[in-house]
């Protein structure tokens, strides 16, 4: 199994398309959005090629490989367009024998972690930095943004298969890196 992680789209149509080409090329089994799907926030500025719509639409032809969670810039009326649900602050995946808690970062996030096992991973958006490192006994995953990367990271997504976590960026080169071992 391979999951694909991406956050932070934040109704840009080209970031969402670049994300679902990397996707495709990874040969993933599911797609995992931690948030900030359709609306840019008022914090942010408008991104490059911004139709939340658009956005819906492509994710949409993916709804029976998506598990999402809501984040701080999603809203309820976001669901009228989008085919899977979405609504949810947190979520889990169990993967094997690891539980991997899925969370956009405003509520749950390192400092304020969900219970958890040793071994568990801990995949969030919202800060739009890449992560993949172990905290103690618990995994970290942050896929970064798609859209609006900080601290002049690119554009990226996350991956957790075979052993290991990844975070990549949309060319490939790997950003960050964690064997589970």
């Amino acid at each position: 199994m391979k999951l694909f992680f991406i956050s932070d789209i934040h109704g840009s149509l080209a970031n969402a398309k670049q994300a679902l080409e990397c996707f495709e090329k990874e040969k993933a089994d599911q797609l995992i959005i931690l948030g900030d799907v359709m609306y840019h926030g008022p914090r942010n500025p408008i991104p490059e090629s911004y139709n939340p719509a658009e956005v819906a639409e492509v994710l949409n032809k993916y709804k029976s490989k998506i598990t999402a969670v809501r984040g701080n810039c999603d809203s309820e009326v976001d669901q009228m367009l989008i085919e899977y649900p979405m609504m949810e602050t947190y979520s889990i995946v169990v993967m094997e024998d690891r539980k991997i808690f899925l969370s956009h970062g405003h509520i749950y996030n390192p400092e304020e972690l969900p219970p958890m096992n040793a071994g568990d991973v801990f995949a969030f958006g919202h800060i739009h930095i890449p992560i993949a490192e172990k905290q103690g006994e618990v995994f970290i995953l942050n896929p970064g943004s798609t859209t609006l990367p900080k601290e002049g990271n690119p554009k990226s997504y996350g991956l957790i298969y075979e052993n290991k976590i990844e975070v990549k960026s949309f060319d490939g080169e790997i950003l960050r890196s964690v064997n589970f071992d």
